[in-house]
């Protein structure tokens, strides 16, 4: 079969429905400023589907210094990866400062997130070692599990128990592989908003050997006293021994960066090969989440506001009778019974008869019979935009309770 024909018979769970759905379920176009309200086909819309946590996306301070940086460095210095010619004090400056934010002894740059990790778990573990990662883990772990040459397991998610028995299978096989064996869970898990259960996987140290790596691009920025993180929110920022996150959720930006004891982001330096044969971040990138750190430690209100707007959401959405799962984040999930026409139907009047703009998540992401809305509160939402996203989905849960949305033909967009 040629591989071309192939592709165009067998387009994916998501890409079989991309002749309904592109441009409006997938890959919409919002427009305007990034913000709690935005454009979309020409009429204004209340967005929870932006991860601008602290509302950084359009603050002045940061739009000012993007602009000034811009013009000052332009998007390509430094050319070159950082092992040659693309590294800067701008960049060792700001992995000094994550690093003490973090409390973590030495950081390293990212270009992207998604790149960063799944690469970085290819460069730490070797043929003989085991990872044992979380079931629920995003996309990114799970394709840099998929890199690792050697043996994985999965527990469970959030399921201790159950992360002791593979935690047992890991180490007899070490015992014969003579590797070593890391544990991946998230802090904050983006899809049903709960916390990674790290107090509890830390106290399996005591009884068995490996290392604990965090993804925790929900969770920086949102969770702890200081914002610095899950790990701080729960109390393990020491036990916790890699520390990873991105700066495209609360810093509205584009990077990440991995925390760790200093011989790890040693060896990180000069073997991950993402970054080694990457370009490195470019300057005005380096220079604007200096700025957006700064404010992210700097101005507690922001974090503040975020939860007022949080708990007044999901507090709202609970007394309504919605389902939000397992959440103890700012991730708002809401759980509802339908299908892919039932949630089509759904989010079709959300947007244009409601005027709200949410995200729908359907199998085969989450089960069948089921739909997520999820919903993303941030700093610079208002009492009016919950008050009416609230009333809007006390009316489409009636519409889906009284079978409205229950037709066999999708919305024709």
């Amino acid at each position: 079969m040629d591989l071309f024909e192939k592709l165009h018979m067998s387009k994916s769970p998501l890409g079989q429905h991309s002749d309904f759905a592109h441009g409006y379920f997938m890959f919409p176009k919002l427009e305007g400023d990034l913000g709690n309200r935005m454009m979309f086909r020409g009429k204004e819309k209340i967005v929870w589907s932006i991860n601008n946590y602290l509302g950084l996306a359009n603050h002045p301070e940061i739009r000012k210094v993007d602009a000034d940086a811009g013009v000052e460095w332009g998007m390509a210095y430094p050319m070159g990866a950082r092992m040659m010619t693309g590294n800067t004090s701008y960049h060792e400056q700001l992995e000094d400062e994550l690093s003490k934010f973090v409390k973590k002894p030495d950081t390293i740059l990212f270009n992207y997130g998604y790149m960063g990790i799944m690469s970085a778990i290819d460069c730490l573990l070797d043929r003989r070692d085991v990872v044992v990662y979380d079931a629920e883990s995003h996309a990114c772990i799970v394709d840099g599990v998929r890199l690792h040459q050697g043996k994985r397991f999965v527990f469970a998610h959030n399921d201790i128990a159950n992360l002791d028995k593979q935690l047992a299978r890991a180490t007899d096989w070490v015992k014969n592989s003579g590797g070593a064996i890391m544990v991946i869970t998230e802090g904050v898990f983006g899809m049903g908003g709960d916390q990674g259960k790290l107090k509890e996987i830390v106290s399996l140290k005591q009884k068995y050997q490996f290392r604990l790596m965090v993804d925790d691009a929900h969770g920086f920025g949102t969770m702890g006293k200081t914002g610095a993180g899950t790990h701080e929110e729960q109390g393990v920022e020491e036990e916790v021994d890699i520390y990873f996150s991105t700066f495209a959720k609360s810093m509205a930006s584009i990077g990440a960066f991995m925390s760790a004891d200093e011989k790890v982001i040693e060896y990180l330096r000069y073997n991950i090969r993402s970054q080694i044969f990457a370009k490195s971040l470019p300057m005005p990138l380096v220079i604007g989440n200096l700025k957006r750190l700064e404010l992210l430690k700097n101005k507690p209100e922001l974090k503040e506001n975020l939860w007022k707007n949080v708990n007044k959401l999901q507090k709202g959405l609970k007394s309504r009778g919605f389902n939000l799962g397992a959440s103890n984040t700012c991730v708002t999930p809401v759980y509802l019974n339908g299908g892919i026409p039932e949630a089509a139907n759904l989010i079709f009047d959300l947007r244009e008869n409601f005027d709200i703009f949410c995200s729908v998540v359907t199998y085969p992401v989450i089960p069948k019979g089921q739909l997520l809305l999820r919903l993303i509160p941030t700093s610079v939402h208002t009492d009016e935009d919950i008050n009416a996203t609230l009333d809007a989905f006390s009316e489409v849960q009636k519409k889906l309770k009284a079978g409205e949305y229950e037709t066999e033909k999708v919305v024709n967009i």
